[in-house]
C-alpha cells in the first residue's frame, strides 16, 4: 500500500536514473535517459515521495515568462495509478501560476504511433485538462510527437 504522497522541489539525477530504468517501455534508450538523468541535475524538479522513498520525478524547463513545458515526468511502475503522477502535474502547476506562467505544454509520443503505453500516457494528461495541439513527425524522434498544452489557473476537476 503507497503511504502519503509527499511532492517537495528538488533534483535527484540518481532518483531519474533509477525511475527511468524501471520504465523500459517508455524510456529504453539509454542516451536518451542519461540526457534526462543530466537534466535531472540542472532543470527545476519535483520529487514525489511516499514513505521516505522518491516514486516520482517532474522536470520543468521554462521557454518564456508566460509558459513552460514538462520536460520529463516518470513515475515507478508500482506506483503507477495511485495519484503520484497527478500529485506531481499539481505541484508544477501551482508553482509555474505563482511565479505567472499562464500555459504550460508537454510532449508525448503521437496518436498516430499505435502502442498501450503512449495511449496511456495521452489519456493521463487529458484526464488533468491538456489538449492536442499538434502532431509533428521528427521532433523528438522519428515518429509523432504530440504536443498537448494546459492553461494553467483553470480548474482540472
Amino acid at each position: 500500500m503507497t503511504g502519503t504522497i509527499t511532492v517537495t522541489r528538488g533534483n535527484d539525477p540518481g532518483a531519474v536514473r533509477r525511475i527511468l530504468g524501471s520504465l523500459p517501455d517508455w524510456f529504453g534508450i539509454p542516451e536518451a535517459n542519461e540526457h534526462y538523468v543530466r537534466a535531472g541535475a540542472r532543470l527545476p524538479g519535483y520529487l514525489a515521495s511516499t514513505d521516505g522513498e522518491v516514486v516520482g520525478v517532474a522536470l520543468v524547463e521554462r521557454h518564456f515568462p508566460e509558459s513552460a513545458e514538462i520536460h520529463l515526468i516518470a513515475v515507478s511502475p508500482e506506483h503507477h495509478g495511485k495519484g503520484v503522477g497527478t500529485a506531481l502535474v499539481r505541484a508544477a502547476e501551482e508553482g509555474l501560476l505563482a511565479d505567472g506562467a499562464q500555459v504550460l505544454q508537454v510532449k508525448t509520443v503521437g496518436p498516430s504511433f499505435e502502442d498501450e503505453g503512449y495511449a496511456a500516457t495521452r489519456a493521463f494528461y487529458a484526464a488533468r485538462g491538456f489538449l492536442p495541439l499538434q502532431e509533428h513527425d521528427g521532433l523528438d524522434w522519428d515518429g509523432p510527437t504530440l504536443v498537448l498544452v494546459r492553461f494553467l489557473g483553470v480548474p482540472t476537476g
